[in-house]
């Protein structure tokens, strides 16, 4: 057990390639905090007005987790999916042994965006599988009752919060849930206590465990917790996320999640290849309707190393 903790992830600016114009807020990994049960990656890019392209990019070892809260977004990738995701849907890609995908704003002007993008680290069972794609556009709800009589009102999108499961698929014990806390109210988040939780305020005002939070600020309560209590004088939209606490030290590097340099560099030298004028695409395939792929950056001097937590 990790116990209760009250860490502050403060997001940081990270210059995220193919999108122009586009401020990218990063939360997760932190350098104390890689992994938040299977969660390993937390961006925000916007609020902004703006034109989205992301060209094809390759990814192993990972679910990714696309949570729009305004605009759309057209997903396509290596399997042949062809999306558009708007607000209150949800985009689930599994990478496996190796996909490639595209991301793009619908239409060719600037448009209003914002968005939560996750990576979910897959554990041995699944990370050398088939790769997969899920688009979810009805998933479950329930209320909370607040201690004014109002209700906050939750949408379950990965795993399970207070006995209500989505239907994505997880390959971990797992949580993610956006919360609606109304103005004036206090309400308190079932937890579980054998898992690690964090909290992200998304909009809004809200004090989580006597912490009031600024907005993007993702605060980790570590485990041990049947249940947190939250406040908001405003009105705030929350996102917790938490699971089990992932085990395996992790690689991470660039799009890529694996245990070893050497898994990286194969996976990373794979995409590079497929890249060369006239190669065949096989690990990573083809995304269809796309002439542009984003090259892989240099690896570094040194080797990659696991990163493990320190807390």
């Amino acid at each position: 057990m990790i116990g209760p903790h009250r860490l502050v992830l403060e997001p940081r600016e990270v210059p995220l390639g193919g999108v122009r114009g586009m401020t990218v807020l990063r939360a997760l990994p932190h350098r104390n905090l890689p992994t938040i049960g299977a969660w390993c990656f937390l961006d925000r890019f916007g609020p902004a007005e703006t034109r989205m392209r992301v060209e094809p990019h390759p990814h192993i070892g990972l679910q990714t987790v696309t949570w729009p809260l305004v605009g759309e977004i057209r997903h396509r990738d290596s399997l042949g999916s062809d999306a558009d995701l708007r607000r209150g849907q949800l985009n689930l890609m599994t990478a496996g042994n190796g996909i490639s995908h595209s991301e793009y704003s619908i239409g060719d002007d600037p448009i209003a965006l914002d968005a939560l993008q996750f990576w979910v680290v897959l554990p041995e069972s699944a990370r050398h599988g088939a790769a997969g794609f899920e688009r979810h556009v009805d998933l479950p709800g329930l209320t909370l009752p607040a201690d004014d009589g109002t209700d906050a009102d939750a949408t379950v999108v990965l795993g399970e919060f207070a006995g209500v499961s989505s239907p994505a698929t997880v390959h971990t014990p797992i949580v993610g849930a956006e919360i609606v806390v109304p103005a004036g109210s206090r309400v308190r988040l079932p937890l579980r206590p054998e898992w690690e939780h964090a909290v992200m305020l998304v909009e809004g005002d809200v004090v989580v465990a006597e912490h009031p939070m600024p907005r993007n600020e993702l605060l980790y309560l570590g485990d041990s917790r049947h249940e947190v209590e939250v406040s908001s004088a405003a009105g705030a939209l929350l996102f917790l996320l938490g699971g089990e606490p992932f085990e395996d030290e992790i690689v991470m590097w660039w799009n890529f999640a694996g245990r070893t340099h050497d898994e990286i560099a194969a996976a990373r030298a794979d995409w590079e290849a497929e890249s060369s004028a006239g190669a065949a695409p096989t690990r990573f395939g083809a995304v269809d309707g796309h002439e542009v792929r984003i090259p892989a950056p240099p690896l570094p001097d040194v080797r990659l190393m696991p990163r493990g937590r320190r807390i």
